[in-house]
Formats: C-alpha cells, sequence, structure tokens
C-alpha cells in the first residue's frame, strides 16, 4: 500500500470511531435523562429501565436530543408534571456530561 492508501484508511478508521463514539454518547445520555424523567413519572426499578430504554430509542427518530425532549414532554403533560422545558434541557445537560464522563472513563480503562 502506498503512503495515501495508509493515510486514506486512516482517516477512514478515525472518522468510523468518532462516529460510534457520538452514537454511543448519545444512547448513554438518553439512557440517563430517561432515567431521570422516570423517577420523575414515579417509575421505579424494571419500570424505570423499561422507560429509559423507551428513550434511547425516542433519540433515534432523528439527529439531536430534540425527539428525546419531545418524548418526555409528552410524557410530562400526559402525567401533569409541572416540570419547565428549562429544567429538562438542565438535566438533558448533565445527562450528556455524565455519559462523555463514563464512556471516557471506560476508554482509558
Amino acid at each position: 500500500m502506498s503512503g495515501f492508501d495508509d493515510r486514506e484508511k486512516a482517516y477512514e478508521n478515525k472518522y468510523a470511531h468518532e462516529e460510534k463514539l457520538g452514537f454511543d454518547i448519545e444512547a448513554k445520555c438518553s439512557k440517563i435523562f430517561g432515567l431521570w424523567a422516570a423517577a420523575q413519572l414515579g417509575l421505579e426499578d424494571a419500570d424505570a429501565k423499561t422507560y429509559a430504554m423507551d428513550v434511547v430509542e425516542s433519540n433515534l427518530e432523528e439527529p439531536g436530543f430534540d425527539d428525546v425532549l419531545r418524548k418526555v414532554r409528552a410524557d410530562f403533560d400526559d402525567k401533569g408534571l409541572d416540570i419547565s422545558d428549562h429544567i429538562m434541557k438542565v438535566e438533558l445537560d448533565k445527562a450528556l456530561s455524565e455519559a462523555k464522563k463514563i464512556l471516557m472513563e471506560q476508554k482509558n480503562s
């Protein structure tokens, strides 16, 4: 292989790794946020885990977290919970930071 081919392959591998890492971070973030939302909804144990997985699945609808926020907002509204969009976004930001921290720790161990 030529140096150009090696470099091209290296860039492709780096891109694939970054894409996977981004997907893993979004999935972990959605799960953490889903567990927080489940607690707000009064769900515990297996029900909370199932709900969190539903939140993870909702994140597959479109890029970013708007789909997650819409799902959780609808569920909060259905339960009559008065949790503002601001609070939800703050909790989502916390979940994102936690997800990055967890995955970086796993990567480094």
